[in-house]
C-alpha cells in the first residue's frame, strides 16, 4: 500500500528507474499541487562545504556542512531544510517539525545552538515535475511512496538510506537493497 502523494512524503526510486538523475534516490516531496511538484534529493551529497557556497556568511565560518544536490533542476540556487519544534519565519513548511527556505539569520540561530547544527541540510538544484508528470510516472512504477521522517532525512547516513528503506518494505524490494548503482558494472 503506496501512502498518496502529497507535501512530507518520500518518493524512493524503484530499482527499475534507470535515469541517472534519480536512480536509488529518495526525495522529500516539499510541494504538490495542481501546478506539478517539488521536491529535493535527500541522499546525494556534494563534496562542497556550504562554506564554498556561501563564503560570505560569518557564521559558517569552520563549519564542514556538506551540501546536497537536491535534483537536476537550478543547480546553482540553494534551498535549505530546517528542523525546528516551531517554524520559523519566512519558511515553508513541508511535514512535522520540517520547514523550507528562510533567511540567514535563522540559519545563523540553528548554528549558534549547540544542539542543533544537525537540523539543517543545504541542496543545491531541486526536483521538479510539471502538471500531471509525477502521477504519471507513478503509473510506470518509477516511484515508492511513504510518510517522511525527519529522523531518517536527518539522523540516518546518508550513503545506506535507499537501501535500507527498500529493506523496510519487506522481501519483495529487500532483495535490491545492495544493488550497485549501475548493475551493468557487476
Amino acid at each position: 500500500m503506496s501512502t498518496p502523494l502529497g507535501k512530507g512524503i518520500f518518493l524512493v526510486a524503484t530499482p527499475n528507474l534507470r535515469d541517472p538523475n534519480f536512480s536509488q534516490t529518495v526525495i522529500l516531496l516539499c510541494e504538490h499541487g495542481e501546478e506539478g511538484a517539488l521536491g529535493v534529493v535527500v541522499n546525494r551529497p556534494t563534496k562542497m562545504n556550504i562554506t564554498e557556497v556561501l563564503p560570505q556568511v560569518p557564521i559558517l565560518e569552520g563549519q564542514s556542512h556538506m551540501v546536497f544536490s537536491g535534483g537536476p533542476v537550478q543547480r546553482n540556487h540553494l534551498l535549505i531544510l530546517y528542523r525546528a519544534a516551531e517554524g520559523p519565519e519566512d519558511t515553508h513548511h513541508v511535514f512535522d517539525g520540517v520547514y523550507l527556505g528562510g533567511n540567514m539569520t535563522i540559519l545563523d540561530d540553528i548554528l549558534t545552538d549547540p544542539l542543533s547544527p544537525a537540523n539543517f541540510r543545504a541542496y543545491m538544484g531541486y526536483s521538479g515535475w510539471s502538471p500531471g508528470q509525477l502521477e504519471n510516472e507513478m503509473k510506470s512504477g518509477s516511484w515508492l511512496t511513504l510518510p517522511a521522517k525527519s529522523a531518517i532525512m536527518f539522523d540516518q547516513d546518508h550513503s545506506r538510506m535507499w537501501g535500507e528503506i527498500l529493506r523496510s518494505l519487506g522481501s519483495q524490494y529487500a532483495m535490491y537493497s545492495d544493488m550497485p548503482v549501475d548493475p551493468q558494472m557487476n
